[in-house]
C-alpha cells in the first residue's frame, strides 16, 4: 500500500499530507462524513484518483482522494458503527444475552465514555429491538454491580469505563462523600438502599448514617422537606442493616412539630415521597385530619388522591364528604382537586356526582384561565372523558339540565366547537333540550294532542316511577354496596344498570309530558279529517267500507279502529273533505281508498271508557 501511496503522490493526485489518512481510511474499511454519515470503503481507483465509498442511500459514491483523506475519519473495524454493518445478528444475540458486553462496545468506540442517550441512538433500533427502557434498566442494574463501571444518577452526565476495577460498596461511598449538601447526598443514600443486597460489605451504612444525623440537625428549622426526606431513607437503611436507634436522635415528628407550611413542604417533596410523608404526618399531629382536609384544594390530583385516600383508610370519610360538598357548593373547588375527583367518581361519592360537580368545573376553569403557566388539564378532561358529563346529569331534573345547558352556552371556557361535542352529550341523554340549542321553539310548535284518558295514564306511570320505583332502586343500590367489593357485586350492577333505565324513562315521561297538550275533541273539525272525527273509508277497488277513530297522539287501538293522528295512514287522510281519494299505506302495499263520510267521534265508543272532564288546556312537565 505505501508502493501505490508513493505512485499516486508522485503521480500528483495527492500530498504527502493525504497519504496518512488515506492509508487508514482503507486499513479500518470504514469512514464517517459528518453530513453523509457512516459509510463502507470499497476500493481505491488510483487510476481515476477516486475512492469508492458506500453510503446509506448512496451506493458506490465516488470522492476526490484529496476530499476523502481531509473529509472522511476512519471507522475501525471493532467500533459499533462498523459492527453494526458486518455482524448485525451477532450484535443483537449479544444484546440479548450480554448487557455488559455490548455497552462496553459502546464505551470503547466513543473513547470510554458516552451518555444514555449516546448509548440509545447508537443501539436503537438496529441492536435493540424491543423495549429499550426495559432493557437499559436491565443494563444499568448489571453496570452498577460491575466494579468497571461508572454509571451516573444524572441521565445528562456519561456511563464511564474504567480498567481499574472498583467495588460497589467503595464507588458508592466516593460518591456519597463528594456529593454536595444534604439534597445530594440523600439521592446517593436512595441508590446505597436500593443496591444493599449486592454489596458484600455493609460498614458504609454506619458512616451514611452518621452523616445524615449531622445534616438533619442543621436543615431543621429552614429545609424541612430535605430533613424529612433525609430522615426517611435513613430509617430504611437502618433497618435494612439491623441497626438500633440512637438515643435523642431526630425523628420525623422533630420536622413536623416546627413551624412549617405544610403545603409548601410537600410542594418540596418528591411526588414518591406524598404518602410517607402523610402518614409521618398522621403518627405526628393529633389534629392530622383536619389540615390534610384543608390541603386538598390547594396541591396536584394526585395528592389530592393521597389525602383522600389516608382519610378514608382512617374513618374520616364524612369530614372528607363534608369538605368536597361545601367546596363544590360554593364553587370554590380548584381545578385540581376536581380533575381528581372526576376521574375517582367511584360510588362511594355518589351523592355528590350531581350537575353542580360540572358548574364547579366550569367555575374553575374560567378561573384557571387568568393563569398563563398553568396547563388547564381540567378542560382537557372534561373534554376528553366521553362518560363524564353523562354521569353527572344522569338522574338531574329537567329544569336543572336546561339550566346548567344555559350556563354551558354562555361559559366562556370552550370554543364554539368544543361547546357543540359537550351540548351533544346533554342532548344525547335529555332530548327535550334540543330545541333550546337550535333555537327551534321559537320557529315551531312541538305540541301534541292527547286524549285526557291517555294524559292521565301517563301521569301516572311518571307518578310511579318517581315515587315508588326510582326510591326504591336507590336502596337496592345501597344494600347491593353493603355487600363489599363492587368489582364482583352482580347485584350492584344490575341496580346500576337498572338506576339508568329508569333515569332514561323518567326523561323520556318529562319531555312527553311537557309537550303534551289535553284535550277532549269537542272542538273538533267535521268539514275534514281532523283529530277527533270517526271516519268512513270506502276501498275504491272493492267497495268495503271500514270506519276509523282518529284521536290523540298516545291513543292506538287496533281492535277499536283507533289510530293516532301522527301515524302514517292517519297523516295520509288529514284535512280531506269527504269524497277525496287518498293512498293508505300498509303491510300489503299501498290501496286507494275515498274518504265517504266525516263526524266526531263518540270517545265511550272509541276508547270504551268516559272521558276525564277538562282540567287545563295545557299540561306542564310535572316535578318532582
Amino acid at each position: 500500500m505505501k508502493e501505490e501511496m508513493d505512485q499516486l503522490v508522485a503521480a500528483g493526485k495527492i500530498q504527502s499530507k493525504h497519504v496518512a489518512p488515506l492509508t487508514a481510511l482503507l486499513e479500518a474499511g470504514f469512514g464517517q462524513h459528518r453530513s453523509w454519515g457512516f459509510g463502507k470503503v470499497r476500493t481505491l481507483d488510483g487510476i481515476a484518483g477516486r475512492l469508492v465509498i458506500d453510503f446509506p442511500g448512496k451506493a458506490g459514491h465516488t470522492l476526490d482522494l484529496a476530499f476523502a483523506a481531509d473529509s472522511l475519519k476512519p471507522i475501525p473495524k471493532d467500533h459499533i458503527l462498523a459492527r453494526k454493518h458486518s455482524d448485525l445478528k451477532g450484535l443483537q444475540q449479544m444484546a440479548a444475552l450480554h448487557h455488559l458486553q455490548v455497552v462496553k462496545l459502546v464505551l470503547d468506540s466513543f473513547g470510554g465514555r458516552a451518555t444514555p442517550d449516546q448509548i440509545q441512538a447508537v443501539l436503537v433500533p438496529d441492536v435493540i429491538q424491543s423495549d429499550w427502557k426495559k432493557w437499559w434498566e436491565a443494563a444499568r442494574s448489571e453496570l452498577k454491580k460491575d466494579g468497571h463501571f461508572l454509571v451516573p444518577l444524572k441521565k445528562a452526565e456519561p456511563v464511564v469505563y474504567q480498567a481499574q476495577e472498583q467495588g460497589l460498596a467503595q464507588r458508592l461511598g466516593t460518591e456519597f462523600r463528594a456529593a454536595r449538601g444534604l439534597k445530594a447526598r440523600v439521592v446517593v443514600a436512595h441508590e446505597i438502599l436500593k443496591n444493599l443486597p449486592d454489596m458484600a460489605d455493609k460498614s458504609l451504612v454506619s458512616e451514611v448514617l452518621t452523616q445524615l444525623n449531622s445534616e438533619i440537625v442543621s436543615h431543621l428549622s429552614t429545609r424541612q422537606a430535605e430533613a424529612l426526606e433525609a430522615i426517611f431513607v435513613r430509617d430504611e437503611l437502618r433497618t435494612a442493616v439491623g441497626l438500633p436507634t440512637p438515643e435523642g436522635e431526630v425523628s420525623a415528628k422533630d420536622v413536623w412539630t416546627q413551624r412549617i407550611r405544610l403545603k409548601e413542604l410537600f410542594d418540596e417533596l418528591p411526588a414518591a415521597k406524598h404518602r410517607r410523608a402523610l402518614e409521618s404526618f398522621r403518627d405526628s399531629i393529633p389534629d392530622w385530619a383536619a389540615q390534610v382536609v384543608l390541603l386538598i384544594n390547594d396541591v396536584p390530583a394526585k395528592l389530592v388522591g393521597e389525602c383522600a385516600r389516608i382519610l378514608l383508610q382512617e374513618s374520616r370519610e364524612q369530614l372528607l364528604k363534608d369538605t368536597l360538598a361545601r367546596l363544590i357548593s360554593q364553587h370554590g373547588a380548584s381545578s385540581e382537586m376536581l380533575l381528581w375527583f372526576g376521574k375517582e367518581r367511584s360510588d362511594f361519592f355518589a351523592d355528590l356526582l350531581t350537575p353542580e360537580v360540572f358548574r364547579a368545573m366550569l367555575s374553575a376553569i374560567e378561573r384557571d384561565q387568568f393563569l398563563e403557566k398553568k396547563a388547564n388539564r381540567l378542560r382537557d378532561y372534561v373534554l376528553e372523558d366521553q362518560t363524564l358529563l353523562p354521569d353527572l346529569i344522569e338522574s338531574a331534573d329537567i329544569e336543572i339540565i336546561r339550566d346548567l345547558t344555559r350556563t354551558l352556552q354562555l361559559s366562556p371556557s370552550f370554543d364554539d366547537m368544543d361547546k357543540r361535542s359537550l351540548l351533544a352529550r346533554i342532548v344525547k341523554m335529555y332530548p327535550a333540550i334540543q330545541d333550546m340549542i337550535t333555537g327551534e321553539h321559537a320557529k315551531e310548535d312541538k305540541t301534541f294532542l292527547v286524549s285526557w284518558r291517555s294524559l292521565e295514564r301517563r301521569k301516572s306511570e311518571y307518578e310511579d316511577l318517581v315515587q315508588k320505583q326510582i326510591p326504591a332502586n336507590v336502596k337496592d343500590i345501597a344494600l347491593a354496596r353493603s355487600y363489599g367489593d363492587l368489582r364482583e357485586n352482580a347485584e350492584y350492577k344490575f341496580a346500576k344498570e337498572q338506576q339508568k333505565v329508569l333515569n332514561r324513562r323518567k326523561h323520556e315521561l318529562e319531555a312527553q309530558l311537557a309537550r303534551a297538550r289535553g284535550t277532549d275533541f269537542s272542538t273538533a273539525r267535521t268539514e275534514v279529517v281532523s283529530p277527533g272525527t270517526s271516519v268512513v273509508l270506502v276501498d275504491v277497488e272493492s267497495g268495503k267500507p271500514e270506519t276509523v277513530h282518529i284521536l290523540g297522539a298516545w291513543d292506538g287501538d287496533a281492535a277499536r279502529n283507533v289510530v293516532s293522528y301522527l301515524t302514517p295512514m292517519a297523516q295520509a287522510i288529514l284535512n280531506k273533505p269527504v269524497g277525496t281519494e287518498a293512498e293508505l299505506p300498509g303491510e300489503m302495499g299501498k290501496r286507494r281508498v275515498r274518504v265517504e263520510s266525516i263526524a266526531k267521534v263518540d270517545l265511550v265508543e272509541a276508547l270504551g271508557a268516559v272521558p276525564a272532564p277538562v282540567a287545563a288546556e295545557t299540561v306542564p312537565a310535572p316535578t318532582e
